[in-house]
């Protein structure tokens, strides 16, 4: 009886992801990007963020570029590489809104990439510079609601070199969230596995313009 409980409960436990896996062995980048002004409405102003400060202009901010397996996601990876200074992290507010966000970004993903602090927050910051984000959303004057594939489509317009299965848009609490960007290890478009491919399909997602 007592093997059979021990049996029940190993086919029947709920499937639990691994954390600390090796670092540098993974497949790809998601680069995620994420819209500033509509964060800041469904977390960021609750939580009084500088990031949310109107003289800051954050359009879309680099959350965070994770690696990436075929299926599923490596996170808080034993690492040797020291961790990045307080100067480092505050460099990369620029782009990712506040140096807390840069810090969680390294010891969640960072350290999986097994690259040094410097060159992770480097490569982060090549992937940015690589995408270009759509000028016609910061033209935007006031809260509009659209279909999130809108969104998509204005990336690709302005990055001819994406495909559709290399992109994908998501959504929070009826607002676009985040573009997310696969990439190879050398930043070169990528298609994105079919755990990341889970396009938001609101025909109303609502997007707030740059504060």
């Amino acid at each position: 009886m007592k093997r059979l409980l021990a049996l029940l409960v190993l086919v029947f436990a709920p499937p639990v992801w691994a954390e600390g896996e090796r670092a540098g062995e993974f497949d790809y980048y998601v680069m995620a990007l994420s819209w500033s002004p509509n964060w800041c409405r469904v977390e960021g102003d609750a939580k009084g963020s500088e990031q949310c400060d109107a003289e800051k202009d954050h359009g879309w901010i680099l959350h965070g570029l994770w690696p990436q397996y075929h299926q599923g996601w490596p996170s808080y990876c034993p690492t040797t590489k020291r961790a990045p200074s307080r100067r480092m992290t505050a460099e990369m507010a620029d782009i990712m809104g506040t140096s807390g966000l840069a810090w969680h970004q390294w010891k969640k993903h960072g350290t999986c990439a097994g690259l040094e602090a410097a060159d992770y927050f480097a490569l982060s910051r090549e992937a940015y510079g690589r995408v270009t984000r759509p000028a016609v959303l910061r033209k935007l004057k006031d809260p509009i609601s659209l279909p999130a594939t809108l969104i998509e489509q204005a990336f690709l317009q302005d990055n001819p070199e994406l495909e559709p299965d290399g992109i994908t848009i998501t959504c929070k609490k009826g607002y676009i969230q985040e573009a997310r960007i696969c990439l190879s290890k050398s930043l070169d478009p990528v298609p994105c596995g079919r755990d990341v491919i889970k396009d938001c399909r609101l025909d109303d997602a609502l997007f707030d313009p740059i504060r």
